[in-house]
């Protein structure tokens, strides 16, 4: 029988995703919006999800639990990946916003662990979570799952975190995520006895493939199979779904044309093609940047499909990613499908985690449950 998890703050499927790569059948979901269930529920590795439509505010942990065909005793994963806005270094409002409102969803999390007190739990989130804006949020978390005051193992977690790049674990993407594995203190007492390990994934991928590691993949790695296409066009045909991009105006495409040529930067940019809220402003250096073909792509964000975004312009071609190049950054399969609206599409694609990122460390969380259950085993058989 497979290990199962439930996945909260959902999106349209990017940890369910990693979760089921890596062996875990995931059998519940919270998500609010709307659009992000009606694409996690078109894939059909996730068809039989039982999907929580609904602000986590409303959710009971047993009632999740029930639905989500778990008793409380089992051994199971509770994952999740609260919204990052507030936490993000990018998010101007975020950082105007009080300890308060930006911990908020990041304590609902704390919550339902608090509620039903998961064997194991996984949170990924921005590395802006651990600035020092954010580190008073951050540490309070981190010190109610460990719990010290509570003497009682299964209210207590053993804590690992760190910030990883997901370029080094085979994602063709430089996207830094903080990533917390806990579990439970009376499971880690245990295999901590038996000298059995826990630990976050170790990487497997470096910039120059040395030192025993492989090569990054490269953005060129994994779109330059896919036919060519013009700003504005759709190609669906075959296997090849969501290969649609955003239109240009003929002005944009000048400016594209001119930044390849000439460095790939918006700051090449004569003062004729220069937008004027750019020309006495430094800030925002991506903005209409052009993708460097043989490294990991930058960050994809909610506006990876549009141009003037960031450094989202296609390689080679004049255009902006289309929805499939950004999903394979991303490192969704190509039978997960989007709705073909680039705005919508984007919104998903940039806000959820990298599947593989994902997998990786659903692959040590799951190695460490299987060590469980065999020293069970071999208790009871005592």
């Amino acid at each position: 029988m497979k290990i199962k998890a439930i996945d909260l703050f959902s999106g349209c499927g990017g940890v369910s995703c990693g979760l089921i790569n890596a062996g875990f059948n995931v059998t519940g979901a919270v998500e609010i919006n709307k659009d992000a269930v009606r694409t996690y529920k078109n894939y059909k590795r996730l068809q039989h999800v039982n999907v929580i439509n609904d602000d986590i505010r409303n959710v009971d942990g047993f009632e999740l639990l029930k639905q989500s065909q778990i008793e409380p005793s089992d051994i199971y994963l509770l994952a999740g990946c609260p919204p990052c806005q507030n936490f993000s270094s990018q998010n101007r409002s975020g950082r105007l916003k009080t300890e308060t409102e930006k911990e908020a969803l990041l304590m609902e999390y704390l919550r339902i662990i608090k509620q039903v007190y998961p064997p194991f739990v996984l949170l990924e989130n921005v590395s802006g979570i651990t600035s020092p804006c954010n580190k008073n949020i951050l540490n309070k978390f981190i010190n109610e799952l460990k719990n010290e005051k509570d003497t009682c193992a299964e209210h207590q977690y053993f804590v690992l975190c760190s910030i990883l790049n997901a370029a080094n674990f085979g994602v063709p993407q430089r996207r830094r995520r903080f990533v917390l594995h806990a579990i439970r203190k009376d499971i880690y007492n245990l295999l901590k006895s038996q000298n059995i390990g826990v630990s976050l994934p170790r990487e497997t991928h470096n910039k120059n493939g040395d030192h025993g590691l492989n090569r990054w993949v490269s953005v060129w790695d994994v779109i330059s199979d896919l036919p060519p296409i013009e700003a504005g066009q759709h190609f669906n045909s075959g296997t090849i779904k969501n290969h649609t991009c955003a239109n240009l105006s003929e002005l944009n495409i000048r400016r594209m044309e001119y930044i390849r040529n000439n460095g790939g930067s918006r700051s090449s940019l004569p003062d004729d093609l220069q937008l004027n809220c750019h020309k006495n402003y430094s800030g925002h250096k991506d903005v209409y940047g052009i993708i460097d073909p043989n490294l990991p792509a930058p960050t994809m964000t909610g506006g990876c499909l549009c141009y003037s975004k960031g450094r989202f312009g296609h390689p080679y071609q004049n255009r902006a990613l289309s929805i499939r190049e950004a999903a394979r950054i991303q490192t969704f399969p190509d039978d997960f499908i989007f709705d073909d609206l680039t705005t919508k599409s984007g919104l998903q694609i940039g806000n959820a985690v990298p599947v593989k990122l994902v997998e990786v460390s659903a692959k040590n969380i799951l190695l460490e449950i299987v060590n469980y259950q065999k020293l069970l085993r071999k208790s009871s058989n005592k």
